[in-house]
């Protein structure tokens, strides 16, 4: 733990429309993936930090669910996560997509306009929008009252070291607040659980993904790393019919998941792993405390 004039730390919320980009940009600045992307609105459930250390720098960064009205008790606690990240935080990110900038996203900028901490507007995605369309875009953007405008694109990395530079600025005087090789705070199970979910986002139609939630029942390791580390997991969704889709014609779509699942635990582990899929049914699950619980998604 260090605490010097010279060291710098602080905490950053990242808020904004689903689809924005907030975690591929999370990952980027961390360099690390500590939280899962995909195409889908709300991929993001839970607050998720990230943890980026530089030489005198410490930023710890909450990636937040999408903003959006709640129509169910796991959107209501999506949304109390927001809430809960804002708490003491040393800045804000205020992120929206060039490729689909609507009234709303002006509307979040906005609301957040009299948080007591200063406010970034970062403007993602400028890579796949022509120059003739950005130029004028941007330069509208730019009159929003904010404290720094920053566009980028996470995907590519392009105006990250910007943006880490008006950030840092921004940091107070602080300690170091996790060991140099910490990235996250999330344990083992739930990141398992997350890569699992993430694979499915990608593989499944439309009306099933936000239907669907994963629990991690057990990882065997047996303290042996030359070993395969066996993982029991459970696969929610919310009706029978989304439960052949999930397993797929003799298990397709299942077995799918699982390779694609598969190989990110074991680069996240470092060993082999040996996961184990089942599919259970588990009916309007969303508005169920006690299964909204089961998956972590409760205090």
């Amino acid at each position: 733990m260090q605490n010097t004039k010279d060291y710098r730390s602080g905490f950053i919320a990242i808020l904004g429309r689903p689809n924005v980009g907030k975690s591929t940009l999370m990952n980027a600045l961390v360099g690390e993936k500590v939280a899962i992307v995909s195409s889908r609105a709300q991929t993001t459930r839970n607050r998720i930090m990230g943890v980026m250390t530089r030489e005198n720098l410490q930023i710890v960064f909450m990636d937040t669910p999408g903003l959006h009205t709640p129509r169910n008790k796991l959107g209501q606690y999506m949304m109390g996560t927001i809430k809960d990240a804002l708490d003491g935080v040393d800045a804000v990110i205020l992120m929206l997509g060039a490729t689909d900038v609507r009234s709303v996203d002006l509307e979040i900028i906005r609301r957040y306009e009299n948080l007591p901490v200063k406010r970034a507007l970062v403007v993602n995605k400028i890579d796949l929008v022509n120059a003739d369309t950005l130029a004028p875009l941007l330069d509208k953007l730019s009159q929003e009252k904010v404290d720094a405008f920053v566009p980028i694109s996470a995907q590519k990395k392009n105006g990250l070291d910007r943006l880490v530079k008006q950030l840092a600025d921004w940091m107070p005087q602080g300690p170091q607040y996790f060991p140099e090789d910490m990235i996250t705070d999330q344990p083992e199970r739930v990141i398992v659980a997350e890569m699992i979910r993430e694979k499915a986002l990608r593989n499944l139609r439309e009306e099933i993904p936000h239907g669907i939630g994963v629990e991690v029942l057990a990882m065997e390791n047996q303290g042996d790393e030359k070993r395969a580390v066996t993982i029991h997991a459970n696969i929610f969704c919310e009706k029978e019919s989304h439960k052949g889709i999930l397993i797929g014609k003799r298990g397709d779509m299942l077995r799918r998941i699982g390779e694609q699942a598969r190989g990110d635990i074991e680069k996240m582990l470092g060993q082999k792993v040996n996961l184990q899929l089942w599919v259970k049914v588990r009916p309007d699950w969303r508005n169920r405390a006690e299964d909204l619980k089961t998956l972590g998604y409760t205090d």
